[in-house]
């Protein structure tokens, strides 16, 4: 397929310069398609067993694919709402408490601080903030987990490499809301114990879909939070009912069958264009990016080879404002002075070139 094909799947992109996969990934017409072809059968037909069996169908080809996204093993994967559901499912299942460190970066999204600062609150774990760069050196003897971004929202900075050492004798949760779909991800080369991903960005599914892997030696460690009807290995058990044995047991408590069809759709549009190819074409487009607005002038961010390119602004909400005007999407980062573009495989160079016009 060529790059023109993929674009031509997403109708933004007929009128935007849609710079903004990192918030939410533009929707493709087969995954609204999909989507709607499920609605309408419920609209039709009524929400019954038929409904139910169609859920069941789906939920195995979306936990499928979303860990094919991160190298994962179906089994390992669980399907959430939202990378920070799975984030607050780790640090609720870990037996963490007084005298414990949890070690996180300056760079965090509130997704994984807010979480962070329940936890401290609730069970008095020490949370300590470290520079993002010097998360691996940070680990001592107190640690009983790091927890950080694969990429940082700021400006795209990869976490340290490091950190795959440390994983060996320290658990680490890495949020990848801006890394699954974006970037190749594999999570046994990572070593993580724990991997939060969202849907609705890079892989350009639904608002409400995510996933959250867990390594399958921390099946026995990390207790599942809150095992509804969907999570139990025989919910026809009553109370002696327990959570699948692996990462099904922490599956969110609902995710409707529309939101599957969506997702897998969305995810295969990619899919037909190669996801290696994709996340190829995504950082080459953003590392010339970056090239052309530091050519400007421009300061950016640090970042590495991802798909997040962001660079001072005076005034960063005007700058996003007035490129909303000129049919460029792209977005602020509160209490920073920066803007920041999201760079997917279905942009081009002439996405690029509008967004650089507005540069003065």
């Amino acid at each position: 397929m060529e790059p023109a094909t993929l674009r031509a799947a997403f109708a933004v992109l007929d009128r935007y310069a849609y710079l903004n996969a990192g918030t939410c990934g533009p929707i493709a017409r087969a995954a609204a398609e999909a989507a709607a072809a499920e609605l309408r059968i419920q609209v039709e037909e009524g929400r019954w067993t038929p409904t139910f069996e169609r859920m069941l169908e789906l939920q195995p080809r979306q936990r499928a694919v979303y860990a094919e996204r991160v190298g994962a093993a179906p089994e390992d994967v669980a399907l959430t709402t939202s990378t920070s559901e799975g984030v607050v499912r780790v640090l609720a299942g870990l037996d963490l408490g007084p005298g414990d460190e949890v070690v996180t970066g300056d760079e965090e999204h509130p997704g994984l601080l807010g979480p962070l600062a329940a936890l401290r609150r609730r069970t008095g774990a020490h949370v300590r903030m470290v520079p993002f760069a010097s998360l691996a050196d940070a680990v001592g003897p107190a640690t009983r987990l790091v927890a950080c971004s694969h990429v940082s929202w700021i400006g795209g900075a990869l976490a340290p490499q490091a950190l795959r050492e440390v994983a060996r004798d320290v658990p680490v949760l890495l949020d990848g809301a801006q890394a699954a779909g974006a970037i190749a991800v594999d999570v046994a080369e990572l070593g993580c114990a724990f991997y939060a991903a969202s849907g609705q960005k890079w892989l350009c599914g639904p608002i409400g879909s995510g996933l959250l892997y867990v390594a399958p030696a921390w099946r026995e460690r990390l207790r599942a939070v809150g095992p509804t009807y969907l999570s139990l290995a025989d919910p026809s058990a009553g109370l002696d009912a327990v959570p699948h044995a692996d990462a099904r047991g922490h599956d969110a408590s609902a995710v409707a069958p529309d939101t599957s069809a969506f997702a897998v759709a969305a995810h295969d549009a990619i899919a037909a264009f190669g996801w290696p190819a994709a996340v190829e074409r995504a950082a080459t487009l953003a590392a010339s990016l970056a090239d052309a607005l530091r050519e400007r002038g421009r300061t950016v961010a640090p970042r590495g080879r991802t798909t997040l390119v962001s660079w001072e602004e005076d005034d960063p909400v005007a700058f996003r404002d007035r490129a909303a005007a000129a049919g460029v999407v792209v977005r602020d980062l509160p209490g920073r002075p920066l803007v920041r573009a999201s760079v997917g495989a279905f942009n081009d160079e002439s996405d690029l070139e509008r967004l650089l016009a507005l540069l003065t």
